[in-house]
């Protein structure tokens, strides 16, 4: 049954909320425990997207325990090495077990990723990468099918960018190889880092993450991960933005505060008031009307591409004018036309956005068309006028740990219905 978020706009935002663990953290590490076959991971958010990683890997034959915030995952009798299409589809970060598999079984099959609709994202440096590394890699049928004929072996990797799905996909499968692997013009998000920091607590040898150049040797075995993942440095964000957009005081516990300075950075430069009250917890309040404020998206340390959308949001009722630059996703603008539709004056011209702002939004129904797209309109159906009703939220349970109830003990009026259009 699909459902929607009924908003009723123009209720300032006051108390307090606690951030989620990192869903994008979370993946990866998940995907890890093929490498050990024993993981503990805490602080692990309750999403979709992580259902459908412990459904992998219990079709995987791992057995899967879900406790509240922990996942528990040993390995079975018979662990079988494919990633089935009605499980991938809807997931990209499935792609995410290849390496793994390889590396510690030597044969994956897995299908072509799915997701988010907001660009190509191909995963042809992922599969460079294992085949430097020994792979025999072919593309049949929608599935990658990978063999090596005893351990990958290490090997100097040059990314033609710095992907985050493809540094993830080589540092797993480098963990077990034989010898050496360098991995260059890696990304550094934080997520990254924390992947790292959870595989070299179970006896992995890895350095550098969080520069571009990540070295890893290869060890014949690593043991149990028992890790806490890392807050929600996105969800952070989002919060953020709700209060700017909405208004009010609202302190945040578990803030990531050191891995979010270019959004804060950005915040601050639009007029609104970030108070760091410790190192987990800051105090965000708006004064006024904020004013309008340039980003470009870029990868980590900069501003990032999944801010894009909400930050767009706020800028829709900021004084002045805004451009918004995106410079990672050829497809990320389908909310400009959703938030055209409560009022917003925005003009697409390429990869940028012009944002006039406006003095008020009007609800209407809107329709989601990726995770961070659902985030901004339901920020933006906090600050309009009457009643926002937002569709297709299946996007955004994907990757927001109940938003709605997080929300509504901030004051917010936004309760979810069964949607009554047939999609």
């Amino acid at each position: 049954m699909m459902e929607k978020f009924v908003i009723k706009g123009g209720r300032e935002l006051k108390g307090r909320v606690k951030i989620s663990g990192s869903k994008n953290a979370s993946l990866p590490i998940l995907f890890a425990g093929i490498l050990s076959g024993e993981l503990h991971l805490k602080n692990v958010p309750d999403l979709k997207d992580i259902d459908t990683s412990c459904k992998l890997l219990s079709r995987m034959g791992f057995t899967v325990e879900r406790k509240p915030s922990e996942v528990l995952i040993r390995q079975g009798n018979s662990i079988k090495t494919e990633a089935p299409y009605e499980l991938v589809k809807t997931m990209r970060a499935s792609i995410l077990c290849l390496g793994p598999l390889l590396a510690r079984y030597g044969k994956a099959r897995v299908s072509m990723p799915g997701g988010c609709a907001i660009g190509a994202r191909p995963v042809n440096l992922h599969l460079r990468a294992l085949s430097k590394m020994g792979a025999d890699i072919r593309i049949d049928h929608g599935y990658i099918t990978a063999e090596v004929s005893g351990r990958l072996k290490g090997v100097d990797i040059t990314f033609d960018f710095p992907t985050v799905g493809g540094t993830e996909n080589a540092l797993m499968a480098a963990v077990l190889a034989k010898g050496k692997t360098v991995i260059k013009n890696a990304a550094r998000e934080p997520e990254i880092v924390d992947l790292a920091r959870a595989l070299r607590s179970a006896g992995a040898e890895i350095e550098g993450e969080g520069t571009d150049v990540i070295e890893v040797n290869g060890v014949e075995e690593i043991g149990k991960i028992d890790y806490s993942v890392m807050p929600d440095r996105i969800e952070a964000g989002t919060f953020l933005a709700a209060v700017a957009l909405a208004g009010g005081e609202v302190e945040i516990e578990d803030f990531p505060y050191e891995v979010l300075t270019a959004v804060i950075e950005k915040f601050e430069e639009a007029g609104l008031k970030i108070e760091k009250l410790s190192e987990k917890e800051v105090l965000v309040r708006k004064e006024g009307r904020l004013r309008g404020t340039n980003i470009v998206t870029q990868p980590y340390p900069g501003f990032p591409t999944d801010m894009q959308a909400q930050f767009m949001a706020t800028m829709c009722l900021a004084e002045g004018i805004s451009v918004i630059k995106e410079t990672i996703f050829e497809n990320r603008f389908m909310h400009v036309l959703e938030l055209s539709r409560l009022g917003a004056d925005l003009t697409i011209d390429g990869n940028t956005v012009v944002v006039k702002g406006v003095e008020k939004l009007v609800g209407a129904k809107v329709t989601a068309t990726d995770l961070r797209a659902s985030a901004s309109l339901v920020i933006a159906g906090l600050a309009a006028e009457n009643t926002t009703e937002v569709y297709r939220i299946y996007h955004l349970d994907r990757g927001y740990e109940k938003l709605e109830v997080k929300l509504r003990s901030l004051g917010a009026d936004i309760r979810r219905e069964k949607s009554e259009l047939p999609y």
